[in-house]
């Protein structure tokens, strides 16, 4: 299955729909493609600014590493090098992006969420994932 835009939107619509109601902040999400590339993006009213970058930085890092920015922070800590050792001044090792994956477990995609927490904003890109697993 490839991520279509109709998806890509769908899981945008339901990670500011999160946004709102359990965390009652606001956040930009951003969802790419297996390569990283931009397919949707949103920014609520009031998120940080910063956070635009910053969640396209997390799907980009997803979809480039395999692994949610979570799984690579920890490994970044667990090998004690930096993120730039990857030669690639676009990764981040910050909590909130998840790869997404279709009923198969084939990467497809990838989601990232600034603006809260980074335990939260992991939580939101973990429901986008969810979401796309399940076809």
């Amino acid at each position: 299955m490839e991520l279509t835009l109709e998806r890509a939107q769908l899981v945008v619509t339901k990670a500011v729909e999160m946004a709102e109601q359990d965390y009652k902040r606001p956040i930009c999400v951003a969802v790419c493609d297996k390569y990283g590339f931009l397919l949707a993006f949103s920014r609520m009213d009031g998120a940080p600014v910063r956070s635009i970058a910053i969640s396209q930085g997390k799907a980009y890092t997803a979809a480039r590493m395999g692994v949610n920015t979570d799984a690579f922070l920890e490994r970044l800590h667990r090998e004690n090098i930096p993120a730039i050792y990857f030669c690639d001044d676009k990764l981040t090792g910050m909590p909130g992006g998840s790869v997404l994956k279709d009923a198969s477990g084939i990467i497809i995609g990838a989601g990232g969420i600034s603006g809260l927490a980074p335990a939260e904003d992991q939580a939101i890109a973990n429901m986008m994932a969810a979401i796309i697993a399940q076809g």
